[in-house]
């Protein structure tokens, strides 16, 4: 966990993206501060490291769409991965949970506006050459489920939002790191994982993410079963952290 001092004409929304995180990441780990106007001398959180999802550590893409977040294993049993922030699918629009992979990538793509878009929007063009105003910034790679891709954007300030029509978007720096990391082929598993347990140091951490319907604390308690790590945590520290949601890996132990 790193912080950062408010200096004058900063906001919350430029730091999370000068520090690689999505709005959602800030926002949340700083409840109380006014995002658009933080208070001049504040101290700001900023969360800089995250737990793993709960799966297989494959070769692939692991999208988490609780958190907002993307994770990539070079092969399979990687000790690093590489991780980045998204905006994904709004209310009504949502990403499409399930395993898919990667079927093709474009640099500098042509958007062909959704019909569903069209609808909606009967003055937009059916498509978009790239360029500033093209809404999939300058690199694209397509899964294989319909018009889903996952690509960069011309309208940064989305990462780590939910405003999307279903597809993946990540800051116009981060997209062709991942452009060249990622072959065709390669497998994608979108999930929700709101609640997340690791170990560090001989310490336990639960990271919690806000926005879903499940009941957080049978979630965060199955978990704990599963590793048998119940007669090692603080129960007021676990109630508390299930409260805040702040999305930062807490240390809930003992």
């Amino acid at each position: 966990m790193q912080s950062y001092v408010i200096k004058e004409s900063d906001s919350l929304i430029e730091l999370a993206r000068k520090y690689g995180l999505g709005y959602n990441e800030i926002a949340d780990s700083n409840m109380k501060m006014d995002p658009f106007i933080p208070e001049l001398g504040a101290t700001v959180r900023i969360p800089t490291f995250w737990i793993l999802p709960n799966i297989s550590r494959e070769q692939g893409l692991i999208i988490n769409l609780s958190e907002l977040r993307l994770y990539y294993y070079p092969y399979k049993g990687a000790k690093f991965v590489f991780t980045f922030p998204i905006g994904i699918g709004d209310e009504g629009t949502e990403t499409p949970l399930g395993v898919f992979s990667i079927i093709e990538k474009r640099v500098n793509p042509t958007w062909y506006v959704p019909k569903s878009i069209q609808a909606e929007r009967p003055d937009m063009p059916t498509q978009v050459p790239p360029g500033p105003d093209n809404p999939l910034g300058t690199h694209a790679l397509r899964l294989s489920i319909g018009p889903v891709l996952i690509h960069g954007t011309n309208k940064p300030w989305g990462t780590g939002r939910r405003v999307s029509h279903g597809c993946i978007r990540l800051y116009p720096e981060d997209i062709p790191e991942l452009y060249r990391l990622v072959p065709i082929g390669t497998k994608v598993i979108i999930l929700r994982q709101p609640v997340k347990l690791g170990l560090k140091n001989g310490r336990i951490y639960l990271e919690v993410h806000r926005g879903e319907t499940i009941d957080y604390y049978q979630e965060a308690m199955k978990l704990l079963e599963e590793r048998k790590l119940l007669p090692r945590i603080d129960r007021v520290k676990l109630a508390q952290v299930l409260r805040e949601k702040t999305g930062v890996p807490e240390d809930i132990s003992r």
